[in-house]
């Protein structure tokens, strides 16, 4: 007798592999590489992502232009990424990881410091200028549009005349320190629901917390 080998129905493997680009979203928490950035104000982006990761157990890899880790949350695919450009190139890692994963651009939400609100507070905005921010500047110019999710944590403007770039660049202090981790753990529950329930439900539950 013949074997009778039957043809299979439906899409091959690769394609059922596929992640619907609908369901994928690119993370990007803003800093600079290297130690002596780590716990600076300038560096919550990616404090912030690196704590999701750390609660996650989820690993960095050094890939093109960035340290790159996936989370898997609810169906969606969340590819968290710090760039390695330094601040001021953030918008060219961005769009290579855009491009090369096929993130539509509404599902990029940029994790950034923001000297224009009190510590802690988080704000996440659809649209707007880079407030004199050199990332989102470049990000801005890389991707030719002032419309792109970003998520702005609040380092507060505490300094005196001319100081702007030591405070930005220096460390939390300790009352800021012991904040931290409530805050960093609701930063991580608004980067969820911003993939799991939608941008606009994300600012109605989370802005000015």
């Amino acid at each position: 007798m013949i074997p009778f080998f039957g043809r299979l129905i439906g899409k091959k493997p690769q394609e059922q592999e596929e992640i619907d680009p609908m369901k994928k979203f690119l993370i990007v928490g803003l800093g600079n590489m290297g130690p002596k950035y780590h716990n600076t104000r300038h560096n919550i982006g990616f404090r912030i992502v690196d704590y999701l990761a750390e609660q996650e157990s989820l690993t960095f890899e050094t890939q093109k232009l960035g340290d790159v880790a996936t989370y898997k949350f609810k169906g969606r695919t969340f590819i968290l990424l710090k760039p390695s450009t330094f601040m001021n190139n953030s918008g060219k890692a961005v769009n290579y990881w855009l491009q090369k994963e096929k993130v539509p651009l509404e599902n990029l939400l940029v994790v950034t410091d923001d000297l224009n609100l009190p510590f802690g507070t988080l704000r996440l905005k659809t649209k707007g200028s880079d407030g004199g921010h050199n990332g989102l500047k470049d990000i801005q110019t890389q991707l030719n549009t002032t419309t792109y999710n970003r998520f702005r944590f609040g380092i507060s403007d505490e300094f005196s005349k001319g100081r702007q770039i030591d405070y930005v660049l220096g460390e939390w202090d300790e009352e800021e320190e012991a904040k931290m981790p409530e805050r960093l753990k609701t930063s991580v529950e608004l980067i969820k629901s911003f993939g799991a329930a939608g941008v606009n439900n994300t600012m109605n539950t989370f802005n000015g917390k």
